[in-house]
């Protein structure tokens, strides 16, 4: 059954985990679970425009991924620049324009490559998008957001006395993207592990038992379907919802 359209998120972000897991249940290399996983990317890329969800953002990569072993390392890098350059042409056809975030200048250079080719394909288009976080940690978003505003600071193009948070948001990795709506974490796992933790801050959190390679269309309506559910108050009382907005600008959307 598919959620109600009418309370459909604008953007849902995914931490997606259960790899490894799924591939060691099965007595199969890591590289396999990573493999199979991405087929999962696939679908659900499809089933959030089918579902007409605009933003989605998929934890890809990690800066504390760096740390796992070089052969698995390779070959996810090898994995992602070839799901990019086999899905670029679908996202033309669907319409969705493409963006990574992250430290994309610490990507091996083919990656890097690949990803300006996706960005320049899809570039004009507005109306959906793919958003991948590579080589992606909130903390270290914080640090070079930091010294973007106070190198911006240096050169007179910020106030610091009218520093607040619009004015930090502009110097995210996320700048052009709204705050995630619904937080999805595949695997059974209860954690946001350095994930949009400043944009996420009033998000709807689902966390789901299914390994990531096993979530498919089925799992994610059940994810959008509970945010459906949710009454999202934003500091509020619900009572203070249900009230008619004393001025239009207190509408809560």
């Amino acid at each position: 059954m598919k959620p109600d359209p009418s309370r459909i998120p604008q953007h849902v972000a995914i931490i997606m985990d259960g790899n490894g897991r799924w591939a060691r249940e099965r007595g199969l290399p890591r590289i396999e679970g990573h493999r199979q996983g991405a087929n999962s990317v696939k679908e659900i890329v499809r089933a959030a425009a089918d579902l007409k969800i605009r933003h989605l953002t998929l934890y890809a990569f990690s800066v504390e991924n760096w740390q796992r072993p070089q052969d698995e390392i390779d070959g996810l890098m090898e994995m992602l620049e070839q799901f990019l350059r086999e899905q670029c042409s679908e996202l033309v056809q669907r319409k969705v324009r493409f963006n990574a975030i992250g430290r994309l200048q610490g990507l091996p250079a083919p990656v890097q490559a690949q990803i300006q080719r996706t960005l320049t394909a899809t570039a004009a288009f507005t109306e959906w998008h793919l958003n991948l976080a590579l080589n992606y940690g909130a903390r270290t978003e914080m640090v070079d957001a930091v010294k973007a505003y106070a190198e911006a600071v240096a050169a007179g193009r910020e106030d610091p006395s009218a520093c607040d948070w619009e004015t930090v948001t502009k110097y995210l990795y996320t700048a052009e993207l709204p705050d995630p709506d619904l937080i999805i974490r595949t695997s059974g796992e209860a954690r946001l592990s350095n994930f949009l933790l400043l944009q996420g801050a009033y998000s709807e959190i689902f966390f789901s038992p299914v390994l990531w390679p096993d979530f498919r269309r089925k799992e994610f309506h059940r994810a959008i379907e509970h945010f459906t559910t949710r009454e999202r108050r934003f500091g509020r009382t619900g009572e203070q919802l249900r009230e008619k907005p004393r001025h239009p600008s207190l509408a809560i959307q």
